[in-house]
C-alpha cells in the first residue's frame, strides 16, 4: 500500500507509469491548510466548462479594471443572466462542448487568470478534485498520461 498525505493511493496507480509521487502535491505541516491533491496544469480545465460560473459586482468590477473598461460594459460583454444571476458567458470547445470564454482553447490555461472570478480563486474549496482522480485513474489506465477521456456518439 502507498499511503500519501494520509490515503492509500496505490489503486490510483498500479500497473502504471504514473506514481502518486509525480501526481500527488500533499503535504502536512502543521498549522497549515492541506496542499491540493490534484495538478490543475495536467487538467484540460474541467472545472471551466461548467455551465453556471457565477460572478459577482467585486467579480465584474475586477474584469472591467483587467479590461480598462467600466463595469456596465464588463457585464454585458462577459455575462449572461442564468437563473436570475450573472454567469460568465462561454464559447465552443472540441472537448467540453462548450467552456468559459477566457479559457485558451489551444493551451487549456485561463486568459485572465489574475482577474479570475472569485469562484474560480477558489475552485474547489477542498484538498480533492474529482475530475482529478478520475483523470488520473483513466491516464493510469490507459496508460498515456495526455489522455482526455470523452463524450462520444
Amino acid at each position: 500500500m502507498t499511503i500519501c498525505a494520509g490515503i492509500d493511493c496505490e489503486p490510483l496507480f498500479r500497473g502504471s507509469t504514473l506514481h502518486c509521487a509525480q501526481t500527488c502535491m500533499a503535504t502536512t505541516k502543521i498549522g497549515a491548510p492541506p496542499e491540493p491533491l490534484y495538478d490543475c496544469l495536467k487538467c484540460p480545465a474541467y472545472c471551466c466548462s461548467y455551465e453556471r460560473i457565477a460572478v459577482g459586482k467585486r467579480d465584474i468590477k475586477r474584469l472591467a479594471k483587467h479590461f480598462g473598461i467600466d463595469p456596465e460594459t464588463a457585464q454585458q460583454r462577459f455575462t449572461k443572466k442564468w437563473e436570475g444571476e450573472d454567469v460568465l458567458r462561454h464559447q465552443k470547445d472540441k472537448i467540453y462542448g462548450s467552456v468559459c470564454m477566457f479559457l485558451d482553447t489551444k493551451t487549456r490555461r485561463c486568459t485572465i487568470y489574475e482577474a479570475r472570478p472569485g469562484v474560480c480563486h477558489e475552485y474547489p474549496d477542498q484538498p480533492r478534485c474529482g475530475y482529478w482522480e478520475f483523470l488520473s485513474w483513466e491516464r493510469s489506465h490507459q496508460e498515456d498520461e495526455t489522455f482526455i477521456p470523452l463524450k462520444r456518439g
